[in-house]
């Protein structure tokens, strides 16, 4: 369940730990407990509470993707083709399943989608912006940006 804005107060020390959590989610609750200054059982309620109101949605790992060989990133925009929009629930579905779709972004504003490609070189870039991107029957039109460097993990929500 999604947490609303009407169940989402936390106090200081649940900030606090979800910004332990954020830098490692791994760490043991009596470490968590003594960073926070607060008994491992009372840091084990905050956080199934926390977790049981949707504000943490899961827990996972952070993998380098150049580790796993996907040393290509960009972020590709796409406007849809007017009289489209009947198809865009298809479209993002298509997005969600496509293996080197990281992440995509639905966006008011001059382009309708945001999409963060991870691939292993150009040559996938290109097969994914020419071959499934630009032979789409509801994409318009494309624009991809190359990722030089990004920058992960900085404080935000």
């Amino acid at each position: 369940m999604a947490a609303s804005s009407a169940d989402t107060s936390m106090d200081a020390a649940d900030l606090r730990l979800i910004d332990e959590l954020r830098s490692d989610a791994r760490q043991p609750l009596s470490r968590l407990a003594a960073t926070l200054g607060l008994a491992a059982s009372t840091v084990h309620a905050r956080i199934s509470r926390l977790v049981s109101r949707g504000v943490i949605r899961r827990f996972t790992v952070d993998v380098d993707p150049a580790a796993l060989g996907y040393r290509t990133e960009a972020l590709v925009s796409v406007r849809i083709r007017p009289g489209a929009r009947a198809q865009l629930t298809r479209f993002a579905e298509e997005l969600r399943t496509h293996p080197d779709v990281a992440q995509y972004f639905y966006v008011a504003g001059a382009e309708d989608f945001v999409i963060h490609f991870r691939g292993r070189d150009s040559a996938d870039l290109r097969s994914f912006v020419t071959d499934h991107l630009s032979t789409h029957s509801i994409v318009a039109a494309t624009n991809t940006s190359l990722i030089f460097e990004r920058t992960d993990g900085l404080r935000g929500v």
